[in-house]
Parts: structure tokens; C-alpha cells; sequence
């Protein structure tokens, strides 16, 4: 709530009105943008000097509040270097704008799904797949609407990895064969299915890509019901589309 109105003071700044206030019909003039959520933000603008003028203007509105911009997350890019934002990394690859998990957000999963392996030392492989399930089904749901395929693949093969050698520690003095003939399966066309009894380990890569679909920001949710309620029908059919794709290695999954 303490930053709301940052987006005025730039408007008032950059594209003012006879009377001082912002004009909204003139703001996108030098392409400044402002996207918030919660306490982080990026703000956008055609060209180097204009987003420093930003920052100056931004600075004074904090200032005023008590606060001051973080020198760790503020920095000025272009959208070829790309830069990161609430776990994604917005970056142009030869004039196309690509969207994925970013590097962070990924080295933090990692931390956490070993985390969870070292503490399943002594744990049923039963109890580790259904806490590794909920951190995978919590992580790859976030990141389902961008381009994180490749990613999801990464997951599961650096995964598979941990769960290798927790099960190399549980049995010193076994072979590789009888390590990988315990604890991984063939279901159905399926294998290497990391599974005890009816619990089975989910793959990442198995997360369809559902596209979000685009709000239009200028309608009322109370006068036009039947665009939110339409809107609401099509995102439920392409999700339903999707995972019918993926139904079969879902429904491995139980106890969730």
C-alpha cells in the first residue's frame, strides 16, 4: 500500500497534464511501463537515459516514505541481457521475446528437492516420493504458462540423479542392477518409474504448457459476466486438453 501511487508520480513526471496530473490517454509515450507486484517491480522504457530519469523519480517518492530503492535488485538492462522477475527470466532471443524459470528459481527447487533426499535417509521411499511429489506438482504449476519444457527435462534428470545415490547409501554392498531393479519400474510403455507400491514419483517433463490467456484490462467483472464466464469455460478446456495428455502418469500419483 506504501507504494501505491508510484506509477502517478512517474505519469506527473513523464507525461503531464495542462493541469500537472498524469495523462492517460499520452502514457506509453517513450515506452515506460510499470509493472508491481507487491514490493518488486520493473519498469520499462525505450531507451537508457529515460529509465535513470526513472529511477531519480522513483528514488524521491520512496524517500518521502521512508524507504530507498534496494541496490542489490535495481539495475538498468536491456531486454536482449534480459532480467528476472518473480522466478522468471524475460529475455529477447533474436527479436522474439522468450518467457522461462528463472536461474534462481531453479537453483532454489534443486536445493530443496536435495534437501528433502538427505532428510529421507532413514525415511520409507513411499513417504520421500510424496514430498517430493508436492514440492514438483507446487513448482511446475507456477511455471506451467512459460517456456519451461526444457527446464521440467533438467529437473527430472538431475533428480533422478539424487534419488541414485540415496538409494546407493541405503545398500552399500548391492550392485547397480539390484539398486535400479528395487526401486525403479516399468508401467506400462513406461520405464525407469521411481515407484513403491501405488506411489510414484512424478516427472516434471510430464507438465503440459498451458498459455495464460489475456485479460482485457478495460471490462467491468460485474457488467460483463458473461466474458469472465467465457473466459473461465476456454482456460478450463485447453488445461483439461492438456492434461489429458499427460493423464497417464498422473494418475499414478496418490495420497496428495
Amino acid at each position: 500500500m506504501v507504494l501505491d501511487g508510484m506509477e502517478d508520480a512517474i505519469g506527473k513526471v513523464f507525461w503531464p497534464s495542462k493541469k500537472g496530473r498524469k495523462e492517460t490517454k499520452d502514457s506509453h509515450r517513450n515506452g515506460i511501463n510499470l509493472v508491481r507486484y507487491a514490493d518488486d517491480f520493473i519498469i520499462t522504457s525505450f531507451n537508457e537515459t529515460t529509465a535513470l530519469e526513472i529511477i531519480k523519480v522513483i528514488e524521491d517518492f520512496l524517500k518521502i516514505r521512508g524507504l530507498t530503492l534496494s541496490l542489490v535488485k535495481t539495475k538498468v538492462t536491456t531486454i536482449q541481457q534480459g532480467f528476472d522477475f518473480l522466478g522468471w527470466n524475460f529475455r529477447k532471443y533474436s527479436e522474439k521475446l522468450i518467457v522461462k524459470p528463472s536461474a534462481k528459481s531453479i537453483s532454489k527447487l534443486v536445493k530443496t528437492l536435495s534437501q528433502v533426499v538427505k532428510n529421507g535417509k532413514s525415511t520409507s521411499q513411499s513417504q520421500v516420493i510424496k514430498r517430493l511429489n508436492q514440492i514438483l506438482i507446487g513448482w511446475t504449476n507456477y511455471h506451467q504458462p512459460v517456456c519451461a519444457k526444457v527446464t521440467f527435462g533438467k529437473i527430472d534428470t538431475i533428480l533422478w540423479g539424487m534419488l541414485y545415490h540415496w538409494a546407493k547409501r541405503r545398500h552399500r554392498n548391492k550392485s547397480k542392477q539390484w539398486i535400479v531393479q528395487k526401486y525403479w519400474h516399468t508401467v506400462g510403455t513406461r520405464k525407469w518409474v521411481f515407484k513403491e507400491g501405488n506411489t510414484t514419483l512424478i516427472n516434471a517433463s510430464d507438465t503440459p504448457i498451458v498459455r495464460h490467456i489475456s485479460l482485457k484490462l478495460d471490462i467491468n467483472p460485474i457488467l460483463n459476466e458473461t466474458y469472465f464466464t467465457h473466459r473461465k469455460v476456454k482456460q478450463q478446456n485447453i488445461n483439461h486438453s492438456a492434461w489429458k495428455k499427460t493423464a497417464g502418469a498422473r494418475l499414478q500419483i496418490i495420497g496428495l
